[in-house]
């Protein structure tokens, strides 16, 4: 009962209701049509007997009159009964699809409820608010619903105020310690190994926070920016493999594309997308390794998967993999075979998940860059998933609806 829809459960009980107010009718009609028609078939018994003035005198044509009458009395009677249970079963029948159906249009404010908090993103709060009329019984749901996503809005606002906040903070003090570094480098280009390699984690670690602030900046500020310009796929594309080439040269790794696109959006932030996805397969790649962008349209959809040939993401990591933060060890990738890990295939585009600690010192990644790539996707009313991972490479699809789609 568990496992049924509410729709199905009113439309079962309403039908349960109905057969058993029938079957109690039908049995004591029955019980009393067939009293009826018996104390009918004495009467007119009784009356012919009456009749005769003689109630001892026999005659066989009355004889056989009482049994044709009795015979006639108790074919109506099953007769009667029979009907009354086809009228119960037809009454339980049309009860029960009546039901479903009255049920289905009481249940449709609840099913619109339901359709839109599917549709809920961090970016519509606000247009989310159900402002329509609606049944009584859910006034004070809606209310609760509303004043939810008023909550939530503020708690994404104040998230955003707070890390631009900290971004600023932190860019002084980050430019004055590169300052000093590179000044005390200059004045003392002669010191010990020990100290030059100290000095050198020291610039690349600066360096690796100067990157982080500016991407947080970037993500607080991502609403303000205009989603209105007319971008060309195939030609940002190229630019992109243009400005990488030099890291696809270092790594011996391969770029290709295929299909072409016009779209409307953010014409900067598409870029930025794309050059995080691309530059990301690049750092993580095989050596001798290939990048694939294939842009298409698929189901009224523009999708654009970013495919590499390196190791793939675990498969128990595919949702974590978009979480804040997120590590796992090389260890574990090579545990479970190579791929993204299926609970991380969704938590890679949070804000500094990392698969591989040992690859974030190597390339000095600040975990941002897939989390960049989902804001920029749910800002444009798209979504980003793992498309598919496993020890022959990564394919990460961006699917964009058609209202962003330019013929």
């Amino acid at each position: 009962m568990k496992k049924l829809s509410l729709q199905w459960r009113i439309t079962l009980m309403t039908a349960l209701l109905i057969g058993a107010t029938c079957i109690f009718m039908n049995v004591l009609i029955g019980y009393s049509g067939s009293h009826y028609m018996d104390s009918i078939g004495s009467y007119v018994t009784g009356y012919g007997d009456t009749d005769k003035g003689e109630p001892d005198f026999f005659d066989p044509e009355h004889e056989k009159l009482d049994r044709e009458l009795t015979i006639v009395i108790n074919g109506a009677q099953e007769s009667f009964i029979t009907t009354n249970w086809y009228i119960t079963a037809a009454a339980t029948l049309l009860g029960g699809v009546l039901a479903y159906f009255l049920s289905g249009h009481a249940l449709k404010p609840l099913r619109t409820f339901t359709a839109r908090v599917e549709k809920v993103q961090p970016n519509n709060l606000t247009d989310m608010k159900i402002t329509e009329e609606v049944p009584p019984e859910l006034r004070q749901f809606v209310k609760s619903f509303n004043r939810m996503l008023d909550r939530l809005d503020e708690g994404f606002t104040a998230q955003r105020q707070f890390t631009g906040n900290a971004a600023h903070e932190l860019r002084t003090p980050l430019s004055l310690m590169q300052s000093q570094l590179e000044l005390f480098s200059a004045e003392h280009p002669e010191v010990l190994p020990e100290t030059a390699e100290f000095l050198r984690l020291l610039r690349e670690q600066t360096e690796r926070m100067t990157q982080m602030t500016k991407t947080l900046l970037e993500m607080s500020e991502l609403r303000t920016v205009s989603c209105a310009d007319r971008i060309e796929i195939g030609p940002m594309v190229e630019e992109i493999f243009t400005d990488l080439a030099p890291l696809a040269e270092k790594n011996n790794v391969t770029l290709e594309s295929t299909g072409d696109a016009v779209m409307t959006g953010s014409d900067t932030l598409i870029y930025r997308l794309l050059y995080n996805l691309t530059e990301n397969a690049i750092r993580y790649n095989r050596f001798d390794g290939t990048v694939n962008i294939t842009v298409t349209h698929k189901d009224n959809q523009l999708v654009i998967t970013v495919a590499d040939t390196g190791y793939g993401i675990p498969e128990q990591y595919r949702e974590s993999i978009f979480q804040p933060f997120f590590r796992v060890d090389k260890s574990r990738s090579r545990e479970y075979g190579g791929g993204v890990p299926e609970e991380y295939q969704q938590s890679i585009f949070q804000p500094f998940f990392r698969v591989d600690k040992s690859r974030s010192r190597e390339y000095g990644g600040v975990g941002l860059g897939l989390s960049l790539v989902w804001e920029i996707v749910t800002l444009h009313n798209g979504k980003v998933r793992v498309e598919e991972s496993s020890e022959k490479g990564t394919a990460i699809a961006v699917k964009f609806p058609t209202d962003v789609i330019k013929i």
